[in-house]
């Protein structure tokens, strides 16, 4: 038996492996094997195996100690079908398979097979290689499709190589590849790894909107930039991808997020780093840890891009989900964080000579609007604020609200009256209500038709007669990160309000915003109306978000392997103004980009193309189409293409 012929090219079944492995999407050039489950190999001799004679054991070697696999095994005149059964804490990674063979007790040779990859299970959460980020504004959600890759070629030998960079990796290399087998922890060095604030990473990041000489995520659609969805998928950990809608950056860990305005309405700039950013993307991922308590599994949030260090490294996570809705936030890991991001009131204070004069507002509802994540099985979102906290308002969210205070805050940091603060839901001794509200949808190149309604109260500290209002009006650019630019228009409004009367004013913010917006097309409308006989002021806000024109891609037909698909791309500039400079950009999975210099385009116009696409895989990736150019970089378009196999031929 010592002629074995066996290597790993030669293994004829891998191609079946993989299929049932559900990792074919990976390529053949890797064996790649889901832990806890067996594979199938062909051993071939130069003469027939004897079972009663002849001994076989398999083992498999990687950095940490040899493990002996258990097996079955079906002969066939000189070939041996071996399966091979993988424990389900094996550690992940490449493992390199030997044969031990010998003919009773005594001398044994052994013979190198070949090498196969553990993994870890899903088809929504670690098989799709394509899905959604939602971005923009929680009242205009938009969905950007993106592609994951994970199937793309070499990418399983990226992941390994990004662990291989790991600050863990590089002090005690043996002590690090004997943790892989421990979900956690590959999750917590992956999450380090993203980010390169502290080691070789993979991504730079950058929050004030100047993305030189990178690239703006805004024309991201996917693996061009890795990202952590990616390589945990990769990895086999289901994995999905969270925006979180005003979620708060709270630095200082006490629950609050302060926002200044001058007497004028304009938002101030602030030293501090406690910011509401518009949004923020974060992963779950679905795995067990075994320090948390019974019913506190499962989902876990991961951010790979935190702002703040953790253990010393700039990692964020897994915290429990379930752990984040109860305020248990002692459990592990920056739960308190990532329960601020979802829980923290917002303070708005009225500043005046660097001193804050009077608190303008407490808003318990301004943080954490609203949580969403792609539906299974759609390109939907789905709102999951209920998974991370109670209602809004209700006593279950009070209640636990108030206990993560105490825990996070403790009597040492924060006095009575400001959980007092906390514990109250607003004011209810103004003069006045004030309200401000779109006349129509918001579009991107048409005047704003803000329209401001107040209405007079019942006071039983004040007379029952008219108050009259000085009320200011400014409309600001809105960073991502919760800033804010140099005030874009500006208006007075004087208002008399007789007791229990309510009046309209039209507004007009016209188009000549065009060259003062950020990528993502956000405007803060601000008003601070002081009333004249009590000299309180009161605030009112309305944030803006603006549509992109829209992309639309069709196909006139199924779509099957090796067979020419036509697609039909539809884009109207319904601007008001010439774009020049576009470009656009074809993407799906494994197949590379194709770009298209479309030149100017004139307001109103509508261009469409038609392209003949060879689907080469049966697969169903969505085919995206981003369209890019000067003055907007976030136009696109998607369309799922399923692609059936072809005839054999």
């Amino acid at each position: 038996l010592n002629q074995v012929r066996a290597r790993y090219h030669e293994m004829s079944r891998s191609a079946r492996n993989n299929q049932e492995h559900h990792t074919q999407e990976m390529g053949l050039q890797w064996l790649i094997m889901r832990r806890g489950e067996s594979f199938t190999i062909q051993l071939r001799f130069n003469r027939r195996f004897h079972s009663g004679t002849d001994y076989i054991i398999f083992v498999a070697e990687t950095d940490e100690p040899p493990t002996e696999l258990a097996s079955d095994f079906t002969i066939h005149t000189n070939s041996l079908f071996v399966s091979l059964f993988t424990p389900a804490n094996a550690v992940i990674g490449p493992y390199t398979l030997k044969t031990d063979i010998s003919q009773g007790p005594g001398h044994s040779t052994t013979h190198p097979l070949g090498t196969f990859i553990l993994e870890i299970l899903l088809q929504e959460y670690i098989m799709m290689d394509y899905g959604f980020v939602y971005n923009g504004h929680e009242r205009v959600i938009t969905p950007w499709p993106w592609n994951y890759g994970q199937f793309e070629e070499d990418m399983i030998d990226i992941c390994f190589q990004i662990l291989n960079k790991s600050l863990y990796f590089l002090e005690n290399p043996t002590k690090d590849y004997s943790q892989w087998n421990n979900v956690v922890y590959v999750c917590r060095v992956v999450s380090a790894m993203i980010n390169s604030n502290d080691d070789s990473g993979v991504l730079q990041g950058s929050w004030r909107e100047d993305y030189s000489p990178g690239v703006s995520p805004l024309e991201w659609t996917g693996i061009p930039m890795l990202f952590f969805s990616l390589v945990m998928r990769c990895l086999g950990v289901p994995t999905r991808v969270i925006s979180n809608f005003h979620s708060a950056h709270n630095v200082d860990a006490n629950l609050t997020i302060d926002t200044y305005y001058d007497q004028h309405a304009e938002m101030l700039p602030t030293q501090k780093r406690d910011k509401i950013w518009n949004f923020h993307v974060w992963n779950e991922c679905s795995m067990i840890q075994k320090d948390l308590p019974p019913g506190y599994n499962e989902w876990q949030v991961l951010d790979p891009t935190p702002q703040q260090t953790s253990s010393g490294l700039f990692h964020c996570g897994p915290a429990s989900v379930k752990a984040i809705r109860e305020g248990k936030v002692h459990l592990p890991y920056n739960t308190p964080f990532v329960y601020a991001e979802v829980n923290a009131d917002e303070v708005v204070w009225l500043l005046e000579d660097a001193q804050a004069q009077e608190l303008l507002a407490h808003i318990i509802s301004s943080i954490r609007k609203e949580i969403s994540t792609k539906m299974v099985g759609s390109d939907q979102s789905q709102n999951i604020t209920s998974s991370y906290k109670y209602p809004e308002g209700s006593r279950e969210e009070r209640s636990v609200f108030m206990k993560a205070s105490w825990k996070m805050l403790g009597p040492w940091k924060a006095p009575s009256p400001f959980l007092d603060l906390l514990g109250s839901g607003g004011f209810e001794d103004q003069l006045a209500q004030l309200q401000l509200y779109l006349t129509r949808k918001a579009e991107w190149g048409q005047d704003l038709l803000p329209k401001l309604n107040a209405g007079s109260l019942a006071d039983r500290a004040q007379p029952q007669g008219p108050i009259r209002l000085v009320m200011h009006l400014r409309a600001q650019t809105l960073l991502h990160d919760g800033g804010t630019w140099e005030p874009l228009w500006r208006q007075i409004v004087h208002l008399t309000l007789d007791f229990g009367e309510e009046t309209q004013w039209l507004l007009l913010l016209p188009y000549n915003y065009r060259n003062k917006l950020m990528d993502e097309k956000l405007i803060c409308v601000s008003g601070i109306a002081k009333v004249e006989e009590t000299g309180r002021s009161m605030l009112v806000l309305k944030d803006i978000s603006l549509g992109p024109p829209r992309l639309s891609t069709e196909v006139s037909e199924r779509a099957k392997v090796g067979k020419a698909l036509r697609v039909h791309i539809l884009f109207t500039n319904t601007l008001s103004v010439v774009l020049s400079h576009c470009t656009m950009v074809l993407e799906g999975s494994n197949r590379p980009f194709l770009t298209f210099s479309l030149g100017t385009l004139v307001a109103r116009h509508t261009i469409q193309i038609q392209l003949d696409l060879y689907p080469h895989q049966s697969r169903t990736p969505p085919a995206a189409s981003p369209h890019q150019q000067q003055q907007i970089k976030e136009i696109k378009g998607y369309k799922y293409i399923f692609v059936a196999a072809g005839r054999a031929s």
